[in-house]
């Protein structure tokens, strides 16, 4: 059997018809995925010193509102690529 029997086997339902996404696409989306978690994560940002006092440094960084909005939205892009990518 050649290679490409045995990867189209890998790929195929039970019922004979391929699946919608293939490995690369699923890693891709893991990418996106992890990027948006990081986004999400400096999003949070971190704890207050003194939770009593306000302190706006801290609140309107520019971690918080620029890069981790751009890294969500870098994250729903690269997932957005992994749905429409063909598989092979």
């Amino acid at each position: 059997m050649s290679q490409k029997n045995t990867t189209t086997k890998a790929t195929a339902i039970q019922d004979g018809t391929k699946a919608v996404f293939g490995k690369k696409n699923y890693m891709i989306l893991a990418v996106g995925v992890a990027i948006m978690a990081v986004g999400y994560l400096l999003m949070l940002g971190g704890r207050a010193e003194n939770p009593a006092v306000f302190n706006p440094a801290e609140l309107y960084s520019s971690t918080r509102i620029t890069v981790a909005p751009i890294l969500i939205l870098v994250g729903v892009a690269v997932n957005f690529y992994a749905i429409l990518a063909k598989n092979k």
